[in-house]
C-alpha cells in the first residue's frame, strides 16, 4: 500500500503519508487513500461511469491539493465514487497539468457503506516532494 495514516498530526481530521515512484504514482495513493477514508469497502465500487478531467496549476503540492478536492467534489455534487484509472502529469509553460480518467459509481447505500463524510483536502502540512529518488507527500483531510 502505497499510503499509510498518521496519527498524531490532526486531532479532527485524518492525515496521510503518501509515496510513490513517480508523481503520477504519488497521486494515484493519494485517491486511493481518499477512497479508502470514505467508504469501508472500495473493492465494491463497480466502473458504471466513467470521466475525464483536466487540471493545471503551477504547484505541483496544490494540484495534488486540486485533484483530491475534484474527486470530493465529485463525490458531493454528482454522488460519484470514483477511481483513477489513467492519471498523467506534465511540466508546461503554465505549470503542470493533469489528466485524469476515472471510473466508478453512484453511491448506493445497500453497497457501500460509508465512513467519514471527507469535506476537502486541506492545506495544513501539504507537500509533494522528491527525496532520494522517491516521490513523497503528506496530505490532511478536514472531516
Amino acid at each position: 500500500m502505497p499510503y499509510r495514516c498518521i496519527e498524531d498530526i490532526a486531532t479532527a481530521d485524518v492525515a496521510f503519508a503518501l509515496w510513490g515512484e513517480s508523481r503520477e504514482e504519488l497521486f494515484r495513493a493519494a485517491a486511493e487513500a481518499l477512497l479508502c477514508e470514505m467508504m469501508e469497502n472500495p473493492a465494491a465500487v463497480h466502473s458504471r461511469e466513467t470521466l475525464e478531467f483536466r487540471l493545471v496549476n503551477r504547484e505541483l503540492d496544490l494540484l495534488l491539493l486540486d485533484f483530491l478536492n475534484e474527486l470530493i467534489y465529485l463525490k458531493d455534487a454528482r454522488q460519484l465514487l470514483l477511481g483513477v484509472d489513467v492519471l498523467t502529469i506534465a511540466d508546461g509553460p503554465d505549470g503542470f497539468t493533469l489528466k485524469s480518467r476515472c471510473s466508478g459509481e453512484k453511491i448506493d447505500p445497500a453497497r457501500h457503506r460509508l465512513m467519514a463524510d471527507v469535506k476537502a483536502a486541506t492545506l495544513y502540512r501539504l507537500r509533494v516532494e522528491k527525496v532520494d529518488g522517491q516521490w513523497e507527500g503528506t496530505v490532511v483531510l478536514d472531516i
